[in-house]
């Protein structure tokens, strides 16, 4: 039982903070200023690109836990979950971590938290 709480808790966590990447994307574009429409573009893609992944990450991890959590194709789900936030974590500690706006150092904090959840669920 404790191990999907664990897991769902790791998947609504990711899913959480995916959502919460797309309600401030346009806000987020414009505050880069005066930058060309496609650079705009590419930033917004990469907002909602992140966002998508994130929920998607969350989904997949509830889904495959609702369905049948023990399954080889859920543990599978779960390592490469785990690997996958892990690596968004790294990145963000090189990039948005050093940045003075706060959420960007959040990244790191949840990716990692949410990873840890994912992995204590799988091995417990």
């Amino acid at each position: 039982m404790i191990n999907q709480i664990l897991l769902f808790s790791g998947a609504f966590l990711t899913g959480a903070w995916g959502l919460a990447h797309l309600f401030p994307t346009r806000s987020v574009v414009r505050g880069f200023g005066g930058i060309s429409r496609d650079n705009q573009r590419i930033i917004a893609m990469e907002w909602i690109v992140e966002g998508v992944c994130l929920i998607f990450i969350g989904l997949l991890v509830a889904a495959v836990t609702l369905a049948d959590r023990g399954s080889s194709a859920a543990r599978a789900v779960y390592w490469i979950s785990i690997a996958e936030l892990n690596v968004l974590s790294v990145v963000s500690l090189f990039t948005g971590f050093k940045v003075k706006f706060v959420p960007f150092k959040l990244c790191p904090v949840i990716f990692t938290g949410s990873s840890v959840l994912i992995l204590l669920g799988n091995l417990l």
